[in-house]
């Protein structure tokens, strides 16, 4: 997503523009091939919580951008509506190529719910007025090394522009 001359595009196309944003991987190939070689983390687990971050980033910063806005619930609804219906196919395809049911959907929450309790309990992220301080460790716990601070960094970086770019977006369109 990139920033764009202000032009005016329906909820669903803004939805369906949103939605494609938090599930597209390019950032998240280049935080992996960035990712220190001595950072002391599995690997796989920070790409796939990379994403888990990437998407719920994405709704934070719906809600955050548009809190005074009359669109918001509807944007943020339309939103989450379409991370439901790739959650449950995600799903059904991990059920029949494994044959183990996850309910991607219920990770998101879990994650979202996780971060957002980071977030109002880290008086540094608070004082500082910059919920990425708390999300960068929290991602770094997720992913199982709470102290690695290039998994941090990861988390902060993901976090950070994906606010920035869904604020950009969010401000080109009326």
């Amino acid at each position: 997503m990139t920033t764009m001359q202000k032009e005016k595009i329906s909820k669903d196309q803004a939805q369906d523009d949103l939605f494609a944003y938090a599930i597209e991987r390019e950032d998240i190939k280049w935080l992996m091939e960035m990712l220190h070689p001595e950072a002391e983390i599995n690997r796989t687990t920070v790409e796939y919580e990379l994403q888990v971050l990437k998407i719920i980033s994405t709704g934070w910063a719906i809600s955050y951008h548009l809190a005074e806005s009359t669109h918001k619930n509807s944007l943020v609804t339309g939103f989450w509506n379409r991370v439901f219906e790739f959650s449950n196919g995600l799903s059904e395809t991990t059920n029949t190529m494994t044959g183990t049911r996850i309910d991607y959907f219920l990770v998101l929450k879990e994650r979202l719910d996780a971060y957002l309790t980071a977030i109002s309990k880290n008086d540094d992220a608070k004082a500082a007025n910059d919920p990425s301080l708390a999300v960068g460790p929290e991602f770094a716990g997720i992913c199982g090394n709470n102290d690695d601070i290039y998994t941090r960094m990861a988390g902060i970086t993901m976090f950070s522009t994906v606010v920035t770019r869904v604020g950009e977006y969010l401000a080109a369109i009326r």
